[in-house]
């Protein structure tokens, strides 16, 4: 599930996803969150990913449209990504190909979620 998170910094829009993720969580939350950001001209995102049980069927291609369509069309839109999380692989991954993503990037740790807002916000 993803859902957006109230209470973040002025400019920034904070989402979390925990558990398995479903097609629906990225058309009814997390695209409509990317284009509000894109929109805005300066998206910065704070991603907190506490629990990951992994992608539901139908969601797959989802996860593949909306990634195209972020790093792609609306490459200069993205200002910073902070991807909160403690589930190692995830972040191993993000920092191997954070080279490649839009904007700035960093991987923080769950426990340091208030700093991931600063800097995003930044």
């Amino acid at each position: 599930m993803i859902e957006r998170v109230a209470g973040a910094p002025a400019g920034v829009i904070e989402l979390r996803a925990t558990g398995k993720l479903s097609k629906e969580d990225y058309t009814e939350v997390l695209e409509p969150a990317l284009r509000e950001g894109v929109d805005s001209g300066e998206l910065r995102l704070v991603f907190a990913m506490p629990a990951f049980d992994g992608l539901e069927h139908g969601a797959w291609a989802e996860d593949m449209k909306t990634g195209l369509r972020a790093w792609v069309r609306d490459h200069a839109a993205w200002k910073r990504f902070a991807l909160v999380t403690d589930i190692e692989w995830i972040a191993k991954a993000m920092r191997a190909f954070a080279w490649m993503a839009p904007g700035e990037v960093r991987v923080f740790p769950i426990a340091e979620l208030a700093a991931a807002r600063e800097w995003a916000a930044g």
